[in-house]
């Protein structure tokens, strides 16, 4: 698979640990950046991952802050993108099995970093449910206009 990284300054380190274990698992990864500790606003590598994921440029997108809930929120914000934070390998795998999530959200302060491998394939590897999901689902896309 095709899987879009990105991240602030506060998610470099983890967002390497993310390539390296997607690349473990052989994914072509595309980084959007940052590459550094230098300050920088989340939402503009946060905006990049969800146009690349919307447009259909990768198939999945990954995202990293400090917290994780300004990527979550910046993300949810481009059409058709349905991102999910995750702190732990079932919080990757519901996201997945009842929202049809397809950015991947994690915390370099909150998702614990021996369980990244676990959360990452949990959210790779699981199919949407479909069934009572899917008019839940919908609703969100009706929401947001898609």
């Amino acid at each position: 698979m095709k899987i879009a990284v990105g991240c602030d300054h506060r998610g470099v380190g983890f967002k390497e640990k993310v390539k390296a274990i997607l690349g473990r698992l052989g994914h072509e990864v595309v980084d959007y950046g940052t590459y550094s500790e230098e300050p920088v606003d989340y939402p503009d590598f946060g905006i990049k991952v969800a146009q690349a994921v919307r447009d259909g440029v990768v198939d999945y997108g990954m995202t990293v802050c400090w917290t994780g809930n300004g990527m979550n929120i910046v993300a949810n914000k481009i059409r058709g993108v349905r991102a999910g934070l995750a702190l732990n390998p079932e919080m990757a795998e519901l996201t997945r099995l009842h929202n049809d999530a397809n950015v991947l959200t994690l915390s370099q302060k909150y998702t614990p970093a021996d369980q990244l491998e676990e959360i990452i394939r949990k959210f790779l590897e699981t199919k949407f449910e479909g069934g009572r999901h899917i008019p839940r689902v919908d609703k969100i896309s009706r929401a947001e206009g898609t």
